[in-house]
């Protein structure tokens, strides 16, 4: 049974901000009214539970709770005005590219399906079925799952920019389709799902939840179960955690295993692409990393206090791609790659569109370059940003899976 809730050493994090590494602007006062009715709901549910309730929960709730969470909230996360640049939002050589990746496959197949999962602003979605028709490699569907109807009318308006015969193709979903032949694929979602998370001491393992103290959270701390504590020991006396007074703490995702299960169990046969930050899990548990991955983004500001203002800041931890590999394999699919993005870029031809720019359009040149560099260079997105790919039942001889196998270090 667990034990009474405690205080964490983590420390009290609320919205003054104590333990910032960096103390994001303050939002405005329409947004703080968006934070304090969800906090309200986070704490009768907490009192509700006994005074704790575990980090993924808290993770879920103030990311996806309907009108409140941050991708349902309608308050625009994306672009130089919200909170983070994903490489979509850099410019329109990333949708290229994935489209140079999934064309020939899309051309091989009779009724080719693509499923984009959580489409973000929608920016990728409009420029990879542009980049799809100029390949003539439209799919017969291009399907956006999406449970935020917030994010779904953002997505929507940067459809409603395409050509009629691109938008006719395209439909969104609340649930996973029917199994299908073609493309599934997700960028920065896996970074989303929720995590639990651990405070390993040696003598023993406590889950990390989130309580409630005063007007505002507080981290509390359990006893982990059997299971969790065994899993944790394992990965202390595997990775050589230090034993230090202050103990270890990390992440994992329990949602990892079902979600590669539920996606593969609708691809039929085609390929299925996550690109995502993360380590494998030597780097995940490295004994230096003593304080896990999670981190907020907040105005472009980063730090890891994901209990400031709920609901008005991304929650997310880096992506064990160790664990994703393994989950996909045993759903049943073969991973057939797993790179950086800059490897897989230039695989996929981005060298090729850069090439295709107009001599004559120096300014337009200079935005490529620009964007190239923060897609490509180890400092930005180039190294830090992966690629796993699975297939099933197709030849994984793809633009963008041929380069940089790094599949050795899983």
């Amino acid at each position: 049974m667990p034990s009474t809730p405690r205080p964490s050493p983590c420390g009290r994090s609320g919205p003054e901000l104590a333990g910032l590494s960096a103390a994001p602007v303050q939002p405005g006062p329409e947004a703080r009214a968006v934070s304090a009715r969800l906090l309200a709901q986070l704490r009768a549910r907490i009192a509700q539970a006994g005074g704790f309730i575990p980090f993924d929960q808290f993770m879920d709730a103030a990311l996806y709770t309907p009108g409140l969470g941050y991708y349902a909230n309608g308050i625009t996360p994306f672009g130089e005005q919200g909170d983070f640049i994903t490489a979509p939002e850099s410019g329109g050589l990333f949708g290229r590219c994935l489209a140079r990746c999934f064309a020939p496959l899309l051309q091989s197949l009779d009724m080719p399906v693509v499923l984009e999962l959580g489409a973000g602003s929608g920016v990728l979605a409009r420029d990879l079925l542009m980049a799809l028709a100029a390949h003539d490699a439209l799919p017969s569907r291009y399907a956006i799952l999406e449970r935020s109807p917030a994010m779904r009318a953002l997505q929507e308006r940067q459809i409603a920019t395409l050509p009629p015969p691109l938008r006719e193709c395209l439909v969104w979903l609340d649930a996973l389709p029917e199994a299908f032949e073609g493309v599934v694929f997700g960028n920065e979602v896996a970074d989303a799902l929720p995590v639990k998370r651990f405070h390993w001491t040696g003598p023993e393992t406590r889950e990390i939840g989130v309580g409630v103290d005063g007007e505002g959270l507080c981290w509390r701390e359990r006893a982990a179960s059997a299971t969790d504590a065994q899993r944790m020991a394992s990965l202390a006396a595997e990775h050589a955690w230090p034993d230090e007074p202050e103990g270890y703490v990390t992440e994992t995702c329990p949602a990892l295993g079902p979600w590669l299960q539920d996606l593969a169990g609708v691809l039929e046969r085609g390929l299925l692409l996550l690109i995502d930050y993360g380590y494998g899990e030597a780097e995940y548990y490295h004994p230096q990393r003593t304080r896990g991955t999670l981190l907020c983004h907040y105005r472009h500001q980063a730090h890891d206090n994901a209990l400031w203002y709920p609901g008005l800041q991304d929650i997310t931890a880096f992506v064990d791609f160790t664990a994703l590999a393994t989950a996909g394999t045993e759903a049943g699919l073969e991973l057939a790659a797993y790179t950086s993005q800059a490897r897989f870029l230039l695989d996929a031809g981005i060298d090729a569109e850069l090439a295709a720019a107009d001599p004559d359009d120096p300014r337009r040149f200079l935005a490529l370059s620009s964007e190239a560099k923060r897609l490509l260079f180890p400092g930005e997105m180039g190294e830090r940003f992966k690629c796993m790919a699975f297939v099933r039942g197709i030849d994984a001889d793809l633009p963008g899976l041929r380069g940089g196998d790094l599949r050795g270090r899983l």
